[in-house]
């Protein structure tokens, strides 16, 4: 069976996901394309996807009987809607991060997909599936001990005047948030925020870098340092210091030089490249469980909890240096 699927939003991130799944992966096609900008959903249809339709509204796509399964990749302000509807369809759906721009918004999906009785919903926190940090939990699942503090750093060369400081959590952290979760199967308990010095290359509406510290219900500290202008490259790091030993985050695969009186290597500096493996196997996964109709991988819980955090750590910035608590409802047996 080849699982015929709708892509709503053909900006970036929709393009590459219909790119690979018309050219990457098998399993799939893409039978429907839709975008607020329908020239931008014409231009993907005649370079990737000529058979497919292109629909006006995303609500048209996802009731369209051709169309089994939903990619998601509009603008995060639009994304509760289409997952509801897909929901209501009853037709899996992938849907990039965030699952919802509020915590609220992500509870009425949750509460959907509940009553719905099956899980359709996987989330696109791709780091889940990238091979450092599947090495990593295993390392940290087997090696060494339980773990006691992580240490990390999410860096970005730069970023636009339209980046501003919350979005240091909501678009940046988000990844972290959601991957530290799955890594020490743990939650979290409370959040703060600290500023050092502003780096001269951060934007007057920008406070950057900033240090994120978390704790978790088993009493792990988790430190992150987020600094969007660090000029050097895109470079995300973690390690995990356990009872009996540390494990760190496998650097990218890059050739050594010896070159110039220096040894080098080099750093990326699009995340794009950083993660390109993990987006191939996420979206393979999510085939394949749309396939059986119901899905895997990050689910809408892990969406919410994601959005509960995320709200909990903009708050710790406007309160600098204060605990700000985190609480979790109980979890669904729909997501055990």
């Amino acid at each position: 069976m080849t699982l015929k699927i709708g892509v709503i939003g053909t900006g970036m991130i929709g393009r590459d996901h219909t790119r690979r799944i018309q050219q990457v992966l098998a399993g799939a096609e893409v039978v429907a394309l839709s975008d607020y900008n329908p020239d931008a959903a014409r231009a993907v249809q005649a370079d990737l996807a000529p058979a497919a339709t292109v629909y006006e509204k995303g609500e048209d796509l996802i009731a369209a009987p051709e169309v089994d399964a939903i990619l998601v990749c509009s603008t995060g302000a639009t994304h509760e809607a289409y997952v509801l509807a897909a929901i209501a369809a009853g037709k899996p759906c992938f849907c990039e991060k965030p699952l919802a721009t509020t915590a609220d918004g992500a509870r009425r999906i949750v509460d959907a997909e509940v009553a719905h009785g099956t899980r359709l919903v996987q989330v696109g926190f791709m780091r889940r599936y990238d091979a450092g940090y599947v090495a990593l939990k295993e390392a940290v699942q087997t090696r060494t001990g339980a773990p006691i503090m992580v240490h990390a750093a999410h860096r970005n060369p730069t970023v636009p005047e339209q980046y501003l400081t919350p979005m240091a959590i909501h678009d940046t952290l988000i990844h972290e948030i959601d991957v530290f979760r799955w890594l020490l199967d743990d939650d979290y308990v409370s959040a703060r925020v600290l500023f050092p010095r502003k780096a001269d290359r951060a934007h007057a509406r920008l406070r950057d870098p900033q240090v994120v510290v978390l704790e978790t219900a088993k009493g792990v500290l988790i430190d992150v340092e987020i600094f969007v202008n660090c000029h050097y490259g895109y470079d995300i790091q973690c390690e995990v210091v356990g009872e009996d030993g540390i494990a760190r985050l496998p650097e990218p695969m890059a050739i050594q030089m010896r070159l110039g009186a220096t040894l080098q290597n080099p750093i990326l500096t699009d995340w794009k490249d950083r993660f390109v493996a993990s987006y191939d196997v996420e979206l393979n996964d999510f085939i394949k469980a749309a396939t059986r109709g119901t899905a895997a991988g990050p689910s809408s819980w892990d969406g919410y909890a994601a959005a509960i955090t995320s709200d909990a750590c903009v708050a710790a910035q406007d309160a600098e240096g204060t605990t700000v608590a985190i609480t979790l409802p109980a979890r669904p047996a729909l997501y055990d």
